[in-house]
C-alpha cells in the first residue's frame, strides 16, 4: 500500500515537473482574479440593467465603462491563466494545452481591441454624426464590434476551454475542472446559433458558458494549482 502511494506521488511529481513555484503563484493569482472579476462584471451588469427605465435601453455610465474595463482586464488574466495551465500540463497532453493557450491569446487580442476602441473612439465618432457608426460600434445586432466579440468569446474562448479540458484527469478535483470546462466550452459554442438566426436572445446561451460557468472553472483551477504545490513539495 505504501509503495503504491509513493509511486502515485512520484508519478504526479514527474507529470507536473515543469510546473514551477512561479507558475503556481501566477496560476493561483490569475485564476482566482478571473473569478472575482467575473463576479464583479456580473454584479455591474445587473446594476446596469436595474438602472434602466426600459429593458430596451442600453446600459449607461458609469456601469458601461466599468464593464468595458473589466473585460479588458479579464481577457489579460485569462491568457495568463492559460499559460499556467500549459505549464501544469503533463508532456503527453501539452499539445492540447498549447492549442488552448493560442486560442486564448487570440481571444485576448480581439476582445481587448474591440473594447478599447469602444471606450476610446466610439462616442466621439458617433457624436460626429457618422450615419454608419451604429453598425460599427454598437452592441445591437448587427454591428462589427458585436460580431467580433461573439467571435472572440463564443468561438475562441469555447475552443480554448474544450482543448484545455483533457489536461485535467485523475482525481475528483481535476475531473470537476474537466467537466466544467467542457460545459463552459459547449455552452459558449451554442451561443453561435444566435448569429445565423439573428437572435441575440439565443446567443445569450454563450454568455452562460463564458461568464457564469467559467467562474466555477477558474475557482477550481486555482485550487488545483494550490494543491499541486503541496504534492511537489513546495512550501505552503
Amino acid at each position: 500500500m505504501r509503495f503504491t502511494l509513493f509511486k502515485k506521488e512520484d508519478d504526479n511529481k514527474m507529470s507536473h515537473e515543469s510546473f514551477t513555484p512561479q507558475h503556481r503563484a501566477i496560476g493561483i493569482i490569475s485564476t482566482l482574479s478571473v473569478s472575482i472579476l467575473l463576479v464583479a462584471y456580473a454584479i455591474t451588469t445587473i446594476l446596469g440593467f436595474l438602472s434602466l427605465k426600459s429593458p430596451m435601453d442600453p446600459i449607461g455610465n458609469p456601469y458601461f465603462t466599468i464593464m468595458e474595463l473589466l473585460i479588458i482586464l479579464i481577457a489579460l488574466l485569462l491568457t495568463i491563466s492559460m499559460i499556467a495551465v500549459h505549464a501544469y500540463a503533463s508532456s503527453e497532453v501539452k499539445v492540447y494545452s498549447l492549442i488552448a493557450l493560442v486560442f486564448m491569446i487570440i481571444l485576448t487580442g480581439i476582445t481587448s481591441s474591440v473594447h478599447f476602441v469602444i471606450l476610446s473612439v466610439s462616442h466621439p465618432i458617433e457624436a460626429s454624426g457618422l450615419t454608419c457608426a451604429p453598425f460599427l460600434f454598437s452592441f445591437k445586432w448587427p454591428s462589427v464590434v458585436y460580431a467580433l466579440d461573439i467571435l472572440a468569446w463564443d468561438w475562441f474562448f469555447a475552443i480554448s476551454m474544450l482543448f484545455a479540458a483533457p489536461v485535467f484527469k485523475g482525481n475528483r478535483l481535476e475531473t470537476a475542472v474537466r467537466v466544467f470546462m467542457f460545459i463552459s466550452g459547449i455552452l459558449s459554442l451554442a451561443g453561435l446559433i444566435g448569429v445565423p438566426l439573428a437572435n441575440m436572445q439565443v446567443r445569450n446561451i454563450g454568455i452562460i458558458g463564458y461568464a457564469l460557468v467559467s467562474i466555477v472553472v477558474f475557482i477550481l483551477l486555482g485550487i488545483v494549482f494550490g494543491r499541486t504545490g503541496c504534492v511537489n513539495g513546495d512550501p505552503e
